[in-house]
């Protein structure tokens, strides 16, 4: 299946789009309807009615913004219309709640002309916070935002105008900081005079840079005094000096910037520029010069593009979702200067802190520190909501635009951190880590339309190299039959690749000898293809193994054992669910092995569930559930978890962990520290929670995820001497994904 049947099928799948809405209320009970609607609803309604301002208050006003195009700047797609532009606006929408927790309406309107855009937009403005203007060309969009954030008293901006601005703006002064040079001497050359182009260089000047020193090209060539075809926008940036090419305007420049389009510039092009040059080629998809063309013709050059696959690159999600964020949250009445330079300045000062580990984690690096390949913050930096955003906050209330104020900037920053939570960061996280260095996974099922799908997808993505084992002429058919595209991935028939299954055989024979296989048994067992998927982890022809989808859990996992085995000094292996909430990531053990463990097997199950979840980057916080509370009842399912805890605490000091506890008093820190202030966990909400059996671990698991809303990525399986995971059995296609990225990540940590 290509990548476009794939985009295809993610918008079109389930329920259509990506976006939905969802109730913040309680709606179950006619009482509840009364309060939502009528009669209730007039209540709310009449305060409006007296207050005006009281709609902040009462309705979702204040976490609501209009995305909002006429689709006639789509970008690399040009005059598509209102209709075509809606999957981009709801994905914008889709940004917005990901990063900042804001509320989207998006809103594709059929109107071209200026005037009737405005009326449009003001018209429905009374419904929202703040508007984002998308995707509207130039030089329509600057009067269209001109005119609105005249006329509206709510934030009002023009992201394709202004979000590259910011995000470059930061990047050029962290970039001339680490070059040697002055803002206010630099030459600069860019090419592209559009919406982003224009409000770029005019942003660049608020900075320090001179005008003369700038040389603007558009697509007809430099714009210089002597054009006749010039509009307003342009006029303002013509130069009087004598410039014919691009080439030749870059002789000696400081800086290009680039919004214009791909491959137009050459590394030749770029050797006649001054020393330590900044390229900022933020074309897309392709930029001006690629990354490895430019540093290769000047190696001390500072390179940015648009682009993830390279250092630095200028995305504008690291501004928007945060700006508005900001607006929202003081109820700007705009977005100013004076706001989006703090954003400039929020963004260029947080790439010279040090980077947490969350994110060197992220981008499998030992240490990312400031310099030429770490010139502006990495995407899925957790700080930027809590930096950028009251930044943003800040300067709108010293510029007296804010119609509330923030008097407690800790506790502002506290509620940031928990409208996120990092558990929509974990996948995003651990995929860009496995991306840095994909393994070799093996499918042992893979004569399975799933099966094959996911393993499209992770090689597609670059998360793993995929191993096919199974029917060579089955899978083929699979493959031709819903059109997937697998390149040259290996396939592998275990009953017909007899010179390595007798060779698997051999060293199986080795291994179980005394355990009751003689040689005939040990090579035919390798026809199998958990066996053989299981050995070729074990031989090192594979870094991990992915089975379970269609077998029975104990089925798939004795191959695994008899071949690969625990890791030294572990006697049981252990089963963790990492359940993705709202509330963050929480991690259950022991889901899926130990029926009824002793206290030794909870200790040796906390130890392995920590460990792994320390790997994630989270400081586990364990909670050993039970019925009772700290010897509320003494019984032999409550006394083998209180003795395991005591345990725990004696062999590992430095490890927080506390029980026997119910589930709400490890999920409540205020009841826990109202009835039991000694726990080690009243200070916070337990993150790691140890089951008493295996009852117990897999209907909560179960439950959560189809009652609760969370996404469960797993059974991760603990404590296994190379990567083995097994898959639930009807496992989605994005189950399976996520497990396989999992798996990789696991191959990477056991081979540092």
């Amino acid at each position: 299946m290509s990548n476009k049947q794939e985009a295809l099928d993610y918008h079109s799948q389930g329920r259509p789009g990506k976006i939905e809405v969802i109730p913040s209320k309680p709606t179950s009970s006619q009482r509840d309807l009364s309060l939502a609607y009528s009669p209730g609803v007039a209540v709310p309604c009449l305060c409006i009615e007296q207050n005006p301002e009281d709609v902040y208050k009462y309705t979702a006003k204040g976490n609501l913004v209009a995305v909002i195009s006429n689709g006639t700047a789509v970008l690399g797609l040009g005059n598509i219309g209102p209709e075509a532009s809606k999957p981009v606006m709801e994905g914008k929408g889709l940004l917005f709640k990901i990063f900042a927790d804001i509320d989207v309406f998006d809103i594709e309107i059929n109107v071209t002309d200026v005037e009737d855009i405005v009326r449009t937009i003001k018209a429905i403005s009374p419904t929202f916070g703040g508007i984002n203007l998308e995707d509207i060309k130039a030089p329509e969009c600057f009067e269209i935002e001109r005119r609105l954030k005249e006329e509206l008293s709510i934030p009002v901006m023009h992201d394709d105008q202004h979000g590259t601005a910011i995000i470059s703006a930061a990047a050029l002064i962290n970039s001339c900081s680490i070059a040697g040079k002055k803002l206010d001497e630099v030459k600069l050359i860019v090419s592209g005079a559009g919406a982003s182009a224009t409000s770029c260089t005019k942003l660049y000047l608020k900075l320090g840079v001179k005008l003369e020193n700038i040389v603007m090209f558009d697509s007809h060539g430099a714009i210089t005094t002597e054009r006749k075809d010039l509009d307003e926008n342009k006029k303002f940036f013509a130069t009087s000096r004598k410039i014919t090419s691009l080439e030749q305007g870059l002789i000696g420049a400081d800086i290009f910037l680039g919004l214009s389009k791909g491959n137009i510039l050459t590394g030749t092009m770029i050797k006649g520029m001054a020393p330590n040059p900044i390229i900022l080629a933020l074309a897309n998809p392709d930029p001006e010069i690629t990354y490895e063309e430019a540093t290769s013709a000047r190696p001390d050059a500072i390179v940015a593009t648009g682009r993830s696959d390279y250092p630095n690159q200028v995305n504008n999600v690291l501004g928007f979702p945060y700006i508005f964020r900001g607006a929202l949250d003081v109820r700007a009445t705009c977005i100013n200067e004076e706001m989006k330079l703090a954003a400039v300045y929020a963004l260029a000062e947080l790439a010279r802190e040090p980077v947490p580990e969350l994110v060197n984690l992220a981008y499998n690096q030992k240490n990312i520190v400031f310099g030429k390949d770490y010139i502006i913050p990495k995407p899925l930096d957790p700080r930027l909501i809590t930096t950028v955003a009251p930044a943003v906050a800040r300067a709108a209330m010293e510029s007296n635009v804010a119609r509330h104020k923030i008097m407690d900037w800790d506790k502002y920053q506290a509620e940031l951190r928990e409208r996120l939570g990092l558990d929509d960061k974990l996948i995003h996280v651990i995929t860009v880590k496995a991306r840095q260095n994909p393994k070799r996974v093996v499918f042992a099922e893979a004569d399975n339309y799933k099966i094959l799908k996911a393993a499209q997808i992770v090689r597609d993505e670059g998360i793993a190299k995929p191993i096919l084992l199974g029917n060579i002429d089955k899978i083929r058919a699979l493959i031709r039959e819903n059109k997937l595209d697998l390149g040259d991935t290996p396939i592998i028939d275990p009953r017909v690749e007899s010179e390595q299954r007798a060779s698997f055989g051999e060293l199986f024979f080795e291994k179980r000898k005394r355990r009751g296989f003689n040689m005939y048994e040990a090579r035919k067992i390798m026809q199998e293809r958990n066996y053989y998927g299981a050995m070729m982890v074990e031989t090192g022809e594979a870094d991990a193994l992915i089975s379970g989808l269609t077998r029975k859990y104990p089925d798939t996992i004795r191959p695994a054992l008899q071949i690969i085995g625990t890791q030294e000094g572990v006697k049981r292996v252990a089963g963790m669910y990492i359940m993705l909430t709202k509330r963050g990531p929480f991690f259950f053990a022991d889901t899926t092995i130990t029926v009824n463990p002793t206290k030794d097997d909870l200790v040796e199950i906390t130890a392995l569930t920590a460990k792994a979840v320390q790997q994630f980057n989270f400081v586990p916080r364990v909670a050993l559930l039970s019925y009772s509370n700290f010897g509320s009842v003494d019984d032999d399912s409550s006394r083998k978890v209180r003795e395991a805890v005591a345990i725990l605490q004696d062999r590992y000091p430095g490890m927080i962990v506390d029980g026997e506890m119910q589930a709400n008093f490890a999920l409540n820190s205020n009841i826990l520290k109202d009835n039991f202030p000694f726990s080690e966990l009243s200070n916070g909400i337990a993150n790691t929670l140890i089951f008493p059996n295996l009852d117990a671990g897999n209907i909560a698991y179960k439950l959560l995820q189809e009652i609760g809303a969370a996404e469960a990525i797993g059974p991760i399986l603990l404590g296994m001497n190379k990567p083995v995971h097994i898959l639930q059995l009807g496992s989605s296609v994005r189950e399976i994904v996520n497990m396989v990225t999992i798996s990789v990540v696991d191959a990477q940590g056991r081979k540092a």
